[in-house]
């Protein structure tokens, strides 16, 4: 170790599924220790995502089908807890969540060089070492294991990757879960100089796919409400729809290359008819609803592509570091809140009156 380390830290703990009640500020949590091949991070900042509201209260249990907002502030009357995380499994409490992490390696486990130690950091948030990187298994950061809402926390030195740049920690911290995801869904789909239809583009993931989407060259046509139309213009939206239109009376049929969507909902169906014969569609959430109804005639008879999209091969987000230094994106940070008031966090969050990411500084230790 660098340094004398505490013995204890601050800590918000999810002690159960539910509503806010469910989460507990706390400054006696024991630091961990990292073991072999592990790293241990003094946090600084982490940022809020739809995952760390979905996890608290259940949402990806089959038991449920709402839209997520439904759910977000006191949790749902029932929810089947055996299946209500990202691997399909119950979740272990009390469970330190948080799937973004910037910080400083203060420590590291047994096979990693002490050399590390002092590192700026960005920690992966889908981590494929715990799985032995078997294809298509993953572990989420702040949901199978402890994550970011901490002074300290573990990862796997392989998938902590060093950061240089000038962003703050706040700026950093937005990245790692929303732009990974957007990311992933644009390697996946190989998009290039097309058309590219981004639905909930306000969010996190959707801003992220809007000016990731813009660096590949394509033409970005964002669905979002007309408040924030000047703010994704600036971010390089090529248009901005109204999220409520009439995509088939506006756009026409067949007219769009690739649809990334996050939303899913009532409006899905029409997301198939807008994309050109041989379109590709990826999806990473369905903040709401999960329940959507397809005509497969569409499906087939358009030779479209459907894919669903959480697994990242490791160049995803080894690409968005690169990205960082090479000052190819920009973050977008609409507000930070010190980690005790993470409720207060949320609420804005579930809001959905901000654009870009609600972020969580942490104190120093």
């Amino acid at each position: 170790m660098s340094r004398s380390l505490p013995d204890k830290m601050h800590a918000v703990l999810l002690t159960g599924l539910g509503g806010f009640d469910k989460l507990e500020y706390r400054t006696d949590v024991p630091v961990p220790k990292p073991k072999q091949g592990e790293v241990l991070i003094q946090c600084r900042a982490s940022a809020v995502n739809n995952t760390d509201i979905n996890t608290r209260i259940g949402w990806y249990s089959k038991s449920i089908d709402s839209d997520t907002g439904s759910g977000g502030k006191e949790g749902f009357a029932t929810v089947n807890g055996s299946d209500a995380s990202w691997s399909d499994a119950s979740l272990d409490f009390p469970r330190i969540q948080g799937a973004d992490c910037c910080g400083y390696i203060v420590a590291v486990g047994e096979g990693v060089s002490p050399g590390r130690i002092g590192e700026r950091v960005l920690v992966s948030n889908l981590l494929r070492s715990y799985v032995d990187y078997r294809p298509f298994e993953c572990w989420t950061f702040g949901s199978e294991c402890d994550g970011g809402f901490a002074q300290f926390t573990v990862a796997p030195a392989r998938e902590t990757l060093k950061v240089d740049c000038d962003w703050t920690d706040a700026e950093l911290a937005s990245i790692p879960c929303s732009n990974s995801t957007a990311e992933n869904m644009l390697h996946r789909v190989k998009l290039g100089v097309e058309t590219v239809l981004v639905t909930g583009a306000s969010g996190g993931v959707g801003s992220a796919a809007v000016q990731l989407a813009k660096r590949r060259g394509a033409h970005v046509i964002a669905l979002s409400s007309p408040a924030k139309a000047a703010a994704l213009r600036e971010l390089g939206a090529d248009r901005v729809l109204d999220r409520n239109a009439d995509l088939v009376a506006v756009l026409g049929e067949n007219s769009i290359d690739v649809v990334i969507d996050v939303v899913g909902g009532e409006q899905w169906p029409k997301l198939l008819k807008v994309l050109r014969l041989g379109g590709r569609y990826a999806i990473a959430g369905a903040i709401a609803g999960p329940i959507s109804r397809i005509d497969l005639r569409t499906l087939y008879l358009k030779d479209l592509t459907l894919m669903g999209c959480t697994f990242q091969e490791e160049e995803v987000f080894r690409n968005l570091i690169s990205y960082i230094e090479k000052g190819e994106i920009r973050p977008l940070v609409a507000k930070t809140f010190p980690l005790k008031d993470i409720r207060l966090a949320q609420e804005e969050f579930l809001n959905k009156g901000h654009l870009g990411k609600l972020v969580l500084n942490i104190p120093e230790a």
